[in-house]
């Protein structure tokens, strides 16, 4: 395991018990932000970094009983607490590396990402292992249920002109990663970019 993948497990395993009581409101913001995932019953998706699984839900319910919902984490202690509020039911929980999917090429129909991005080791590539699992005309939500400027006063930092998710940072990462950014909105309340799976 990389030095990137054992800090990434110290973080969260340290935080997992705590995680869903120091961010309590951020189930609207969630289940907004899946509603512009625009998912038809039956469609195939992925929570990528699921954490405590709080995209689940709505993600069920958006695919219905004939649709698939998977929920990828790296770090055992989120997929437990996940298990524990009982997300299971609304999604297949995996624990593995997002960089390096179990999955079969094209097997999706969107992926879901919240609060992702910070934590890829290498984004272009991580990026271009999402695009591989997803359909050509599929869907990539990149969230954050706040956006840019509070998330970074909240950190006690500021924002920095090499931050991922600046506009124009983000879309040419996504352009070569084969995504093409459809909207892109940092607001207090949020952060959302969408983006088409090209090809």
């Amino acid at each position: 395991m990389s030095d990137d993948h054992t800090h990434v497990q110290e973080f969260f395993t340290a935080r997992a018990a705590d995680w869903e009581r120091r961010f309590p409101d951020d189930g609207p913001a969630y289940a907004a932000a899946v509603a512009e995932l625009g998912l038809r019953p039956g469609d195939r998706v992925l929570d990528a970094g699921c954490g405590t699984g709080r995209a689940l839900p709505p993600l069920r319910a958006a695919v219905g009983p004939s649709g698939v919902v998977l929920g990828a984490d790296l770090t055992p202690a989120m997929l437990r607490e996940a298990a524990g509020k009982g997300r299971d039911r609304d999604g297949v929980l995996l624990l593995t590396d997002v960089a390096a999917l179990p999955l079969r090429s094209g097997a999706l129909d969107a992926v879901f990402a919240a609060g992702l991005i910070a934590h890829l080791p290498k984004p272009a590539e991580n990026l271009r292992e999402l695009a591989r699992v997803v359909r050509p005309g599929g869907v990539l939500a990149l969230f954050h249920p706040i956006g840019r400027a509070a998330l970074a006063a909240r950190q006690g930092r500021e924002i920095t002109p090499d931050d991922l998710r600046a506009e124009p940072n983000l879309r040419p990462l996504l352009a070569g990663s084969g995504w093409r950014m459809t909207s892109y909105v940092d607001e207090d309340a949020r952060f959302l970019a969408l983006a088409v799976r090209e090809g």
